[in-house]
């Protein structure tokens, strides 16, 4: 079976199962399988392709497949079950044109749900539902949008995965996407050992030209995750 990745180039990411599971905060059997029995198992049947591929022996995705997967991983917190988020994403990938609907500006703006069902809200105001019923209500993805930069087709350029308020991105495009303090090419692993080993944040800040700010949301991501 071909993967959506057979052309894969610089700029689209590269994120292991492991890296994926450090990201979302998800144990890495739960992303393991979400990968294997979702997005290339039900979804790869359906379109006839995988969305992840082999590198170093590893499995991996592409940035525009863990945007989908953190949107699935906030449906199931929500109450929705996978079942009708991949009957969704089927739809929306007919409508869209696009393997990764879950990852466009547009789609993202016009989701709905009321916990059990997801619906789409077309332009004119109606709601159309994407599994077969009606009604609404989605600010939790309302605050998803808000993590995601957008690029000029529409589709996630970056993730900042604590809020635009920290300074913490992932930016395909830069490290291949590894998680970096803003506007420099620094880790927060990086920060977070120094913390680890007894440096102070404002020593940590002077070392590396940066704010406390900065190295405190490095630390706040690194804990978190």
């Amino acid at each position: 079976m071909m993967t959506f990745e057979n052309n894969l180039q610089i700029g689209q990411g590269i994120y292991t199962i492991k890296e994926m599971a450090h990201i979302l905060r998800q144990p890495y059997h739960t992303v393991r399988h979400w990968v294997n029995t979702y997005w290339d198992g039900k979804l790869g049947e359906a379109y006839g392709a995988s969305y992840s591929w082999r590198t170093d022996g590893s499995q991996a995705v592409s940035f525009h497949t863990l945007v989908e997967f953190y949107l699935l991983m906030l449906l199931g917190e929500a109450g929705v079950p996978p079942r009708r988020v991949l009957l969704a994403h089927q739809e929306l990938r007919q409508w869209q044109d696009t393997p990764f609907p879950f990852a466009s500006r547009t789609v993202l703006n016009s989701l709905r749900t009321d916990g059990k069902q997801i619906y789409f809200e077309l332009p004119g105001g109606d709601i159309i539902a994407l599994d077969g019923s009606r009604q609404l209500n989605m600010d939790f993805v309302r605050i998803f949008f808000q993590k995601l930069d957008f690029d000029q087709q529409e589709l996630a350029s970056s993730f900042w995965p604590l809020g635009k308020d920290k300074t913490v991105v992932i930016d395909p495009e830069r490290k291949f996407g590894h998680p970096l303090v803003a506007d420099h090419n620094i880790y927060p692993e990086t920060l977070f050992q120094h913390h680890l080993a007894g440096d102070p944040i404002p020593y940590i800040a002077h070392v590396y030209q940066l704010s406390e700010q900065q190295v405190a949301d490095a630390l706040e991501f690194c804990q978190a995750a």
